[in-house]
């Protein structure tokens, strides 16, 4: 079956995609990454949404908590939190509010690479190693 196409001769359906621009790629704090912290990275970035508007978006909300992270990734709980210490440490990630084990609450993080509150992109990993 043959995919349907909009006016714009732009495929219909296919859904939300994640960026992964090449000058990140190609940066030393991104080559320097385990793969685990890539795999939480990605995952974190699949919960990235853009509201209908095109300016309204949910990062700074970004929730990936330990088992959820374990059992998703196929990772311990301990691995996925240097995971995410990693990401925080070269500036992938920001965290916007810690998580409390009591009440069951996950910590929200923000991507660098998108915007925050209507500010630009940090894109803090560019500054990765210049400290």
């Amino acid at each position: 079956m043959a995919k349907r196409h909009n006016n714009n001769g732009r495929s219909k359906g296919e859904g939300q995609y994640t960026a992964l621009p090449y000058f990140m790629l190609k940066h030393e704090a991104w080559r320097g990454l385990s793969g685990n912290a890539m795999k939480v990275y990605l995952e974190l970035c699949t919960r990235y949404t853009v509201k209908g508007d095109g300016i309204t978006n949910n990062n700074g909300e970004l929730t990936l908590s330990l088992d959820e992270a374990a059992r998703l990734l196929k990772m311990g709980k301990s691995t996925a939190q240097r995971a995410l210490i990693e990401l925080e440490e070269k500036g992938f990630i920001k965290l916007c509010k810690k998580g409390h084990w009591y009440g069951r609450q996950a910590s929200k993080f923000a991507i660098t690479n998108q915007k925050l509150n209507g500010q630009p992109p940090t894109k803090d990993w560019q500054n990765w190693g210049k400290q």
